[in-house]
């Protein structure tokens, strides 16, 4: 009897391979961790546990297709996502873009991922802003495309919600969108320049002669082999020197020379003139950024995940400029995020500890890995440290040199082993024996520690599939926190401005000398300033809400009551009366006040104000 049950990974294998058979949706190229996490999210809603019960569910009902591909394609977008990335898109790169380009030519843009069309549309207002309307309707082309076509369905419709344009400028939601129904429609006369179709990066031809093309935090859900491919097809998409845009979540690790980077924090490319065709190696690490509102150091934490080796290693292109330097290289050696783009030679790095620019040199000369022992350093007063240094050639997948890494092991502690070890030697040569033991487990601790270093060196790789995981689980949070978040920045606004509008209102209140009262429609009392505590004696907590007529002041305030009730009914009643009262130490004098209307922003009357000062002899 056999009692195997059946491999788990081999049947979730066979779900991926009933759904690219039944529905031609090939999901083969997707993550398999963050895929399999999403399809079993799918199961646990209706019930079931295992896979082959699961591909029979979707055998008998043909509505749970559409359900799962919800589940598994997160659609979670906005307009300008990552506001500082598209500035400098707008007032760099795009004139960049458009000075290239003679006054008739077409631009074609590309979208891809664009799920419910507000990057498209982004797009679209940030080319009309800088070339005109009427410039925009003639020349520019924007293709949006995304594999989801309910997403799409959504995206034709160019309709949305006042909450989806939280992060639009008010100009250009004024500029863009007409309002009906309560949701805000983009121009038709524009709209017609973007033009939406289903496109599957993995399967389908790229869309070609493109000059820009946006795909964000869309390449972080596919396995590397699969993202090569994909970035393979946009540089055959790009027309030359075209621009491709990248979501923060998605870094260049490899320097091949396919594109090279306008400004590599903001995920921004050119194609390059002589790419091979091959593509780059495009690695994606979780944008925990996106909750530095929340919980802050989003921006630290990416560099130290880029760069958690403990290992110091400093990457140099094949034209010898540095491109990558951990965090462990930049402790050791003083090194800082600014050096990263400088030249080798103008480095200290480049001839301490080690004359450098040699061996990196011959690494990439006689395409071999060199490895150079027993270096000494001094780096400070009594301070030496030992390395040995690795100097390793990067060939890319069509046989060119990339650039040289060079790793930094620090073997000081082992160096310093050895020496004491010497030392014993040649005072206890009645002990050889015993320090000959001592030799032999030196020896395996160091078999032990290189065996540790070539660990180590796949831990950035492992690290970096961990940290797309991770920002894929921070998207599918976002989508699922967006409403709460809006509700909370809702009542903080409305908040501060109540605040500020108090306070306002009360240092306009306090600054007045003469007594100011503010009556609604009711005449009760609105606000009670200071000027009016001390003429009448009478603190703002007693008068405030009470009818001006039931005040106990000594003001004959019913011979108010004609200019008040004018003031209620015309909002541009404006009258002043003299009137004899006591004030509040008994005396009798003269007041003079002037009642005029408080008008509400319709121009309606919502009130009246009293201005009341005593005459001076």
């Amino acid at each position: 009897m056999n009692d195997r049950r059946p491999d788990p990974d081999q049947a979730f294998e066979d779900v991926l391979l009933y759904l690219k058979e039944s529905r031609g949706f090939d999901f083969t190229g997707y993550k398999r961790t963050s895929l399999q996490r999403r399809v079993r999210h799918r199961m646990s809603q209706i019930g079931i546990e295992n896979y082959p019960d699961y591909i029979d569910q979707l055998q008998v009902n043909a509505d749970e297709f559409g359900a799962l591909f919800n589940t598994i394609l997160i659609n979670v977008t906005g307009f300008f996502r990552d506001t500082e990335a598209w500035t400098y898109l707008r007032e760099d790169v795009v004139p960049t873009i458009l000075a290239e380009r003679g006054p008739d030519d077409p631009i074609r843009v590309w979208s891809a991922g664009c799920a419910s069309g507000e990057e498209a549309y982004s797009l679209a207002m940030l080319l009309a802003d800088a070339l005109g309307p009427d410039r925009f309707r003639q020349q520019v082309k924007i293709y949006a495309t995304d594999v989801d076509d309910e997403a799409l369905t959504q995206a034709r419709l160019a309709s949305y919600g006042e909450r989806d344009l939280q992060s639009v400028p008010p100009e250009l939601i004024a500029k863009y969108f007409e309002q009906q129904n309560g949701r805000y429609s983009f121009r038709k006369d524009l709209r017609r320049s973007v033009i939406f179709g289903r496109n599957d990066l993995v399967q389908d031809a790229p869309i070609s002669r493109i000059d820009l093309l946006v795909c964000r935090n869309t390449l972080m859900y596919f396995n590397q082999e699969t993202q090569s491919k994909i970035l393979g097809r946009f540089h055959f998409a790009l027309v030359p020197k075209g621009v491709l845009f990248l979501g923060k979540a998605e870094m260049l690790l490899s320097h091949s020379r396919i594109f090279d980077p306008i400004d590599l924090k903001r995920r921004i490319f050119r194609k390059a003139p002589n790419g091979s065709g091959s593509a780059a190696h495009f690695v994606s690490y979780p944008m925990v950024h996106d909750r530095r509102v929340d919980v802050g150091g989003i921006d630290e934490l990416r560099e130290h995940a880029f760069s958690a080796s403990p290992v110091a290693q400093v990457v140099v292109t094949a034209d010898d400029v540095v491109a990558l330097a951990n965090q462990q290289a930049q402790t050791t050696f003083g090194l800082s995020p600014k050096d990263v783009g400088r030249p080798l030679r103008d480095l200290d790095l480049s001839y301490r500890p080690i004359e450098l620019r040699g061996y990196v040199e011959q690494a990439r000369l006689e395409r071999k890995s060199l490895r150079v022992k027993d270096v000494e350093w001094l780096r400070g007063p009594g301070e030496s440290l030992w390395f040995e240094i690795h100097v390793n050639p990067l060939i890319g997948v069509d046989n060119t040199i990339l650039g040289v890494s060079v790793v930094f092991h620090d073997v000081t502690s082992a160096r310093r082993l050895l020496e004491d070890l010497e030392y014993a030697n040649r005072q206890l040569e009645s002990a050889y024996e015993e320090l000959q033991s001592t030799n032999e487990e030196l020896e395996t601790t160091n078999e032990e520690l290189q065996s540790t270093v070539e660990e180590l060196e796949t831990t950035n790789e492992e690290l970096q599939s961990t940290n797309e995981e991770l920002e894929t689980m921070n998207e599918e949070l976002q989508s699922t926190n967006d409403e709460l978040q809006t509700i909370n920045d809702t009542l903080r606004e409305r908040s501060t401005e109540l605040d500020q509008v108090n306070e306002f209102l009360e240092s306009i209140l306090t600054s007045l000398r003469a007594g100011v009262v503010v009556l609604d429609l009711q005449m009760r009392v609105l606000a009670w300033n200071r000027g009016a505590e001390e003429l009448w004696g009478v603190r703002r907590d007693e008068a405030e809400g009470e009818h001006l007529l039931n005040l106990d002041i000594g003001l004959p305030v019913a011979e108010l009551r004609p200019v008040v009730r004018s003031a209620l009914s015309d909002p541009a009643f404006i009258d002043e009366v003299k009137l004899t009262a006591v004030n509040r130490r008994g005396r009798e004098v003269v007041v003079r006040v002037v009642c005029s209307s408080l008008r509400s922003n319709g121009g309606e009357p919502g009130g009246a104000i009293l201005v009341m000062e005593q005459q001076t002899d």
